[in-house]
Formats: structure tokens, sequence, C-alpha cells
């Protein structure tokens, strides 16, 4: 049955799920990689409503997460399989069984393996999906079907079944005229049928469209064929063995004799799986006049000599002097780095330079290198060089022979190294690390089971070594349930130790890097085990070391060399999982570390929420100041706080659980502005929820009345009246018994703007005077502005346009003076909403434009889409049809498709002022202006 999927953009997210199924994709990469960089105005708030449509279409039992294929883990969204099947999944596994059937010698059944895979292509892949991500994945799956392809018509063309492919591949060189193995093969299926001029003519045309199109002569590949079609090279040309050709009635090939070569490969593991796109950039093409270098770098335990030994077996073919290996043990606990005299030695024995017994041990450094070249001056090899600690160790080990391969490996990024191709590798993707524990414990038989496999697979955060070691532990106590592994290994404190068998550790892999860090470096390395979270960047370093940025940056990327920190992006680093449980291990033991690191990151995140609030820096009247805080305005702060993301609650709960109350409370009561003007009222909520029970604990007593008022601002602006009632009465009270007049006039004018927004001006009235009254003694800017601009909104309300306007000029220039875009943004607003009803659409225009470029600027999304549809009706009035249609088009594009009250209510109160169609307006003004009256009493600042 076919389901409709519902819109394009839709079916892009799906999409994005699907192709990286058991991996937690982020609704920030999600928006990037359907929408890429033109997002809907709502950001990744639309990311939601499409995964609860999706689940409705795809789930049985509709939209509820439980049992849906699409998981929601932290921050994103995550596909899981369950007993779905996927064409992709189909794929991995054919292709599996194809490279199986060749390796072991059965091209028939490779050949009908791979013919069953490409009868998975039907069209273009993704068609019609549109966005960043799909176009990748389309563009990674067509090259990956011709990939296939040539690898089918290989196995058909050893068989002696060249007939079969002619036909497939003049089409296919067709459609990709530039393609140089697919002319190559079709070359050698043209010659195979005694069709040698033929094969000479596809050489010339592709020859010629490189040099009319390109500029650029055929490679070394298809010269080759050129050149084995004109000797009529029999060998190179089909390669196939005499079993083969026996098989298919043929005559043997005659192979000429080849001496014999060392292969000094280790034994390749048995459970490889995946790093298919780092095989090919290890086998890809090479320039045959020089020596190639490759450089592999990674953490312990990612696999880096398994891959590299798999990628010089491939290629040993095509080294007809041999595949030598050394290991320099520069990160082998116990034992000491390899001396390279030793090593050059070893090596020169191997080609046969010298003989068993001939070491000169006086001979220096120099000597051996330069003999060593001279040796290999003339030999094509495969030098594989494992684990090295510096470039230092491997550059006199290089060959000199031109067309030579050498593949290094290394914990470090050995810059000092010239290397055509480098690869930083990374763990295996969730389905390959499940693939390879299966292979060790077998197929798991139940759901249950699989499941717990998955676990287990996500508790050893795909590191190739902790999933052998786990492998080899289940294989040794075949009595241990699945579901008992996964329990034993969730526990981060005793995780490293049950992750040891033998003389495999990761724990121990882990602590070789480790100790040959500078001082320094290991203890950036303990504390950053500490950070809140899962990304980082210099200035929470900093912030943790009590260091300057500039210092934390250049630790950081020397533990990025290290392979002990990720980058994820320029800027932004992490840990591994299990890395950051090495680190947080070892941090243990220094615990003033700890005290001053968790302080310093917490207060940076509480300086960073201040900075980025509306209030103002210096609008809080408790906690630490901010005068030193690494952030040059509001902006930039708020600009820290996005890339952090939807893990600003996770800090709030790391600083409570870690005893950090007062700085856990200052954070959530700063970060209440500038989550709510993005409409994250859920995150904002969740934060009060956190630390409201802590609150007999903080020493700041100011926090037990302000967090109900974060609360109430929370629900109000959400258009849940009633609830904000409730929790800012609350606050008001509290703060009443306590004597703050600070938080009584932030309660009371916060109850004021609700009230008007529910349509009771009179009331709000009442509110705000009596807020004002307070807020006079404090001298708070924002409470003023504040007061003025809703003031000037109940006088429009209630007709009095005049005495509104004068209210919000006063609160414009309150605004402007103190350097708050967005409260100004907000009058502004308010007064082109005003000169609309007045029917004064230019100056609406003008002062619409302002609030319309302050609400972008800040990122306040309600606002801003209430500002555009406040231009359309402008533009509307003005007689421009054309301009009006384009603000209400954006005004609909930042609204997105948010479902309930949130934005949506938002938008209403802005968009026009709700009718108090309960209260008599004759009498709401008589009790508006009494209260005005009573409010200017003593002052004329509020007139």
């Amino acid at each position: 049955m076919q389901l409709d999927l519902g819109p394009v953009r839709q079916q892009a997210l799906l999409t994005a799920l699907l192709l990286r199924p058991g991996t937690t994709v982020s609704r920030q990469q999600l928006l990037d990689g359907v929408w890429g960089s033109e997002p809907p105005g709502t950001g990744a708030k639309v990311i939601p409503v499409y995964v609860h449509q999706l689940r409705k279409r795809l789930n049985p039992g509709g939209g509820n997460t439980s049992g849906s294929v699409i998981a929601t883990d932290r921050d994103g969204y995550r596909f899981e399989p369950h007993d779905v099947s996927t064409d992709t999944a189909r794929l991995k596994g054919i292709v599996a069984e194809a490279h199986a059937a060749r390796d072991r010698g059965d091209l028939a059944a490779a050949v009908s393996a791979w013919s069953t895979a490409l009868e998975l292509f039907r069209g273009e892949p993704l068609a019609a999906i549109p966005g960043p991500f799909a176009e990748a994945e389309r563009l990674r799956l067509s090259e990956h079907r011709l990939a296939l392809v040539q690898d089918k018509v290989e196995c058909q063309l050893r068989l002696g079944r060249h007939a079969e492919v002619v036909g497939e591949l003049f089409a296919l060189s067709e459609t990709h005229p530039h393609h140089e193995p697919l002319a190559g093969l079709l070359m050698r299926a043209l010659h195979a049928g005694g069709r040698q001029a033929d094969a000479l003519s596809v050489f010339a045309k592709v020859r010629r469209r490189l040099v009319a199109e390109q500029g650029a002569e055929p490679g070394r590949e298809l010269r080759r064929v050129h050149e084995a079609v004109l000797r009529s090279d029999e060998t190179f040309l089909v390669g196939a063995s005499p079993r083969t050709r026996r098989a298919t009635g043929q005559a043997p090939a005659t192979v000429p004799p080849r001496r014999r070569v060392r292969n000094e490969l280790p034994v390749d593991v048995s459970g490889f799986t995946g790093r298919e796109h780092e095989l090919g950039v290890l086998l890809g093409p090479a320039d045959e006049r020089v020596v190639t270098v490759r450089a592999v770098d990674g953490m312990a335990g990612v696999g880096k000599t398994a891959l590299v030994v798999r990628a010089a077996r491939a290629a040993r073919d095509r080294f007809p002097d041999g595949c030598l290996f050394v290991d320099l043990n520069g990160h082998r606990e116990g034992r000491e780095a390899a001396d390279s005299q030793r090593v050059l030695h070893r090596l020169l024995r191997a080609v046969g330079e010298i003989g068993e017994g001939d070491d000169d041990p006086t001979e220096d450094l120099d000597g051996l290198a330069a003999s060593w070249r001279a040796a290999t001056e003339f030999l094509r090899l495969i030098l594989v060089v494992d684990d090295a600690s510096a470039a230092g160790q491997v550059l006199p080990l290089l060959p000199s022979g031109p067309g030579s391969l050498v593949l290094v490996t290394s914990r470090q990024r050995l810059t000092g190294l010239d290397a055509d191709r480098r690869i930083s590798l990374a763990p295996l993707d969730m389905d390959e690390a499940v693939a390879l524990l299966t292979d060790a414990v077998g197929d798991p038989g139940s759901a249950p089971e699989r499941a717990a496999v998955r676990e287990l697979a996500r508790l050893c955060d795909r590191l190739p070594l902790a999933l052998r070691i786990v492998g080899a532990r289940m294989q040794n106590r075949p009595s241990w349930a699945l579901q008992r592994m996964a329990v034993r290994l969730a526990d981060d404190e005793h995780r490293l130790g049950e992750l040891a068998v033998e003389d495999r550790s990761v724990e121990a892999a882990f602590r070789v890097s480790y100790d040959q860090l500078t001082a320094a470096e290991r203890r950036a390395f303990r504390v950053l085990g500490l950070s809140p979270t899962v990304e980082f960047d210099r200035l929470a370093a900093a912030a943790m070391l009590g260091t300057a940025s500039s210092d934390a940056e250049r630790v950081l990327e020397s533990l990025v060399e290290a392979s002990l920190v990720q980058q994820t992006v320029a800027g932004r680093y992490r840990l591994h999982g299990l890395v950051a449980v090495y680190a947080r291990r070892i941090a243990a033991a220094h615990p003033g570390e700890v005290a001053a690191a968790r302080a310093g990151v917490f207060r940076l995140y509480v300086a960073a929420a201040r900075r980025a609030s509306d209030w103002g820096p210096f609008a809080f009247p408790t906690g630490p100041r901010v005068d030193t805080a690494p952030f040059a305005d509001g902006e930039e702060a708020s600009a820290w706080l996005d890339a952090v993301g939807g893990e600003l609650v996770d800090v709030v709960a790391h600083a409570a659980a870690a005893g950090h109350v007062n700085d856990a409370c200052w954070l959530v009561e700063g970060l209440c502005d500038y989550l709510t003007r993005q409409g994250r009222y859920h995150e904002c909520r969740a934060a009060v929820e956190i630390v409201l029970p802590l609150t007999e604990q903080v020493t700041d007593r100011r926090m037990v009345s302000e967090l109900r008022t974060c609360m109430g601002i929370a629900y109000g602006l959400q258009g849940h009246y009633e609830q904000a009632r409730r929790w800012l009465s609350d606050a008001l009270e509290i703060s009443r018994r306590t004597g703050d007049v600070i938080e009584q006039a932030r309660a009371l004018g916060s109850l004021g703007i609700f009230a008007n927004a529910a349509g009771e001006p009179a009331e709000a009235a009442v509110l705000l005077s009596e807020s004002a009254g307070l807020a006079r003694g404090t001298e708070d800017d924002w409470l003023t502005v504040m007061y003025l601009a809703n003031v000037g909104a109940v006088h429009h309300q209630v007709g009095r346009h005049e005495r509104a306007r004068e209210c919000y000029e006063a609160a414009v220039g309150f605004a402007e003076r103190t350097g708050r875009p967005r409260i100004l943004g907000k009058t502004l607003f308010r007064m082109g909403a005003l000169q609309l009803d007045r029917g004064r659409y230019a100056e609406a225009l003008d002062a619409l434009g302002r609030a319309a470029g302050l609400a972008e600027r800040v990122g306040d999304i309600p606002l801003f889409a209430a500002v555009l549809s406040r231009l359309a009706v402008a533009e509307e009035r003005l007689g421009n049809l054309a301009g009006a249609a384009e603000f209400h088009s954006r005004a609909l594009a930042a609204v997105g498709e948010r479902p309930g009250t949130g934005v949506r209510a938002e938008i209403r109160n802005r968009l026009g002022w709700p009718q108090a169609a309960t209260e008599d307006l004759v009498r709401a003004r008589d009790r508006f202006e009494r209260a005005v009256a009573h409010s200017r009493t003593g002052s004329g600042d509020f007139a």
C-alpha cells in the first residue's frame, strides 16, 4: 500500500531520517538538510509539526511516540527501523553478499547479487525530493549505482560474459561521457568480443571530449587499457583465472610467471564492516610519477589499522614488488616507540638489500634512509606504517620508487607529512556498529535481543575496539543475556572497566594518549569532560580553565591534533562519548579543578543569559555582575546561546545537579526573555520546573518570587492568561511578604500586560499604575519603558489615541537611550499599529519598518511576524497591493505551521487589540483615566 506522506518538504524530512537509521538528527540538521539556505521563518520550530504529521501517516496508532518508527531523542529525532524494511538496508545486505561471493571466488553468484542490487534502483534516486540533504544523497546513490555496475561488469568480464555487458556499457557511457572507468570497461568488453577497432574508437572519442571540454588527457588507468588493447594483452584486459576459464568452457589464459614477492600485511580482521568511502579514498587514483602518501588519523580504538590493512590487501595486485608493514609503536602501553634505524634495517632486509646479521649499528639514520631510497628506486610497492607518533618517524621510511603507495596511521594529525589524502577516522555509523557486533555475537533472534544489540552499540559509542571487546566477552560468557550486558555498560562509573578483555582495554588505549600530553593539555582534557553540553567552544573551555580564550583555543587545537577532542565545525568542539567518560573519571581525582571548572562555566552561561536578555545586563539586582563577560553586546551573547541550541535546559539541570543552585536560578531568570522571544515557551517552563523545587536551598531569596514571575511570563506569552495570572499572583504575594519592590513591580507589570491582552483594559490600568509607582523608586529603565508602552497600549485600546501616542513616544525615547533593541522594536510596533488606526499610513510604515529590522535582528519571531502583517495592512491601505501581498507572504513564512496557541496567540495579540466584550467601555475609560491620574501624582514623567 502506498502512503500519502504529505508535502514534499515533509517527505524530505522523512528522507533525512530514513537514510540515517538509528542516528539522532538534530532539528538544526533537519532544517539545514531540508531547507538549506532558505529556511522557513519559524526556523526549526516547523520540524515537530512535520514529525507529528509523519507519525500519523506512518504509525497505526497515530502520532504517538510510543512504538513509532520516528523516535524523539533529546533535541532531535531518530528513525528506528524495528521490523521495517528499507531499500537502502536491503541494498547494503545484497552488496555485502556480492562482495563475499567475489572474495571466495564465486563470480557467478557475485554477478547475480549485484544484478539484484541494481534492480532496487528504479529511476532517479529520491526523485523530486527537495533540499541539500536529498541532493547530496541523490548524487551519492547515483555514484554508488555506477560503482555497482562496474563491480558487476568486472566479474562478468572475468567470467567471459562480455557480450552481456556491451549494450549496458554503451548506454551508460553516453549518459556519463567523461567517466573513464566506464569507458575502460567498455573497451575491455569490446576487445574480448573481437572488436579491437571499436575499442580503440571508444578511447579516441573519450580523449577528444576530455581535451576539448576539460583540457586534460585521459588518466593513467584508461591509458593502460588503451595500451593493452594495442598489445592484445589478454591477461590485463580479461584477467580470468584458469578455474574460471574452465568453468565457462574457455581455454586458460597464458599467465607469465612472476617472481615471488614479500607480503608482510597482518591477517585481515574478521567482521570488518563499513568504511566504503574511506576505502575509496585510500584506493583512489594517484600520480604514478611519484610516491603517494595517504594518512589516517583518529582516536584510539577507532579502527585505523584495520582500515589500512584492508585497503592494502585490496590494492596489493597493483604493486608487483611487495607489501611491507612496520609498527612504530607510537601509542602502545608498555612498549617503547620503534627505533628508526632498526626499522630501516628490517625494511632493507625485506627487499633483499642486506642479509640477516648484516645490520651495522654504527650507521647513522641519514645513511640508512639514503640506502633505503636507493634500494627502492625501481620498486613499486605498498608500505604500511602503523601507529606513528610524529611525522619525523615516518619521513626516513618513505621509499623512492615512482608509483609506490605509503599508508600511515597515527592518533596524531601528522601535518608535517606531505600526504595527498588525509582521513580523520570517525566511529562507525550505527548500522555498521550493529553489524560488527552481530558478527561477533551471532544474529539475535528476538526483537528485544536486536534492541539490546543496538543499545550495546550505542553504549560503546560505535567504537570498533569497544565493540570487539564486548563481542569477545559475550563469546566467553554465552550464558550472559545481551540485555544484561547492556545494563552493565549503562553505568558510566563502571563502563570503562567493562570494556576490557585480556590485553585489550579501551581505558588503557585512552591512557596512552593522555599520558603523552603536556601538563596543560592533561588539565584541559580533564575539565572538558565536565562540559554541561555535548559541544563547546573556546569561551566555554576558557571559563572552565580560568584562562584567556586564545589560550583555551590553542590547547583545544592541540587536543584535536591528538585525536582526543573532535572539531565538529569551525570553532565548535566535542569529546567522543567514551573519551568524555574517561575524562570525567580522571577528573574525579582533582576535586579542586572540578569545582573551579563548574563554577566558571555556569557563571559564563549566567553572564550570556543576562547579556542576551532585553532587560539589560544591569537590570538584575542580585547575583553576579557581567561587566567582564566575554560578550560585546546582547546580540553577541544571543548568538553564543543560539549555538548551544536545545541544550540550554540541560545546562540548567547540570548546574542544579552539581549543587550550583544559585547559578541555576540566575541562569533561568536570564534565559526567560531569551527563550520566550524565540517562542521557546516549553523550554522556558521546563527550565523553571527544574529549579523551583530547589528554591529552599537558594541563598538569593529573590529567586523564590522571580522564578514564578518567569513561569507566568512564559504562560502569558502563549495566551494562557489564567495560568499566567496564578503564577504572577503567587509571585506578587511572595514579594510583598519579603518587601522586594522590584519583584513586586515586575509581577504587577506582567499582570497588567496580560490583563490588557486578555481584554481587561481597566484592570490593566490599575495594575500598571501600581507597578509604575513602585518602578519610579527603583530607577529600573526596563520597567519604565515597559510601563509607558503598556499604558500607551491601554490608551490605544480605549480610543485615547493622542495620549497613546504621547506614551509611545516617551517609551521610544527611553528605549533608544537604554539601547534595548527588542523593547524598542515592540514599542515602535505599537506606535505603527496606532498610526494605522489613525489613518496615518506613511508614518505607520516608517515606525513598522524600523520595528521589523529590530525584531529580525534580535530573533523575536512572533514580533517579526506581527510587524510584517501590520506592514501588509499599511501597504494595502496605501493601494500597494503587490507590496501588501509580499509582506503577508513573509509573515506567514515567519509564523510557519506551528500548531496550538503559542506563536499564533502572540501574533493575535499584536495584530489587533482584543475587544473588551465583557466591559462597558465608558466605565472602563473612567476607571482607566482615574488610574492614570493616580499614577501621575508627583511626577510628570508618565504623562
